[in-house]
């Protein structure tokens, strides 16, 4: 298995970026780095589209992150209706690197703040699916 198993619902199976899951599955969250001219992305991916080169190595993001931004849902795309409501969030680590994901829905509404410290965690989902999800540091 491949991508497919990210997240509730995914759309590809394979992709150049499958090393993510491979990363997921050890309990890391990881983006790629470009060889080139060093610029990091998350969404990991294979080729950098600032220089065009495709070499770049994968790095685990680390530390604990600061909340900049989210916001709770309501209405959700396809395959995520029974999740509804869940927060999406934009966390920024030590490395000055931004994370979009869930936030965890063990921290309540009344307790998120911008700037609160946040830190990734792996959730393993049924059917032998996987994601990650930001909860309190």
């Amino acid at each position: 298995m491949g991508f497919e198993k990210f997240g509730i619902v995914s759309f590809t199976s394979q992709t150049k970026a499958t090393p993510f899951i491979d990363h997921l599955e050890r309990g890391v969250l990881a983006g790629t780095k470009c060889k080139g001219c060093g610029t990091f992305y998350f969404p990991p991916r294979p080729d950098c589209y600032h220089c065009l080169s495709s070499d770049v190595e994968w790095r685990e993001i680390t530390g604990k992150g600061k909340l900049i931004s989210y916001s709770t849902l309501i209405y959700a795309p396809t395959g995520f209706e029974a999740d509804l409501p869940y927060t999406i969030a934009l966390v920024e680590f030590d490395n000055k690197v931004k994370v979009f994901g869930r936030l965890s829905k063990e921290v309540k509404d009344e307790e998120i703040k911008i700037g609160m410290e946040l830190k990734y965690s792996v959730v393993k989902l049924p059917n032998d699916r996987i994601t990650y999800e930001f909860k309190k540091a």
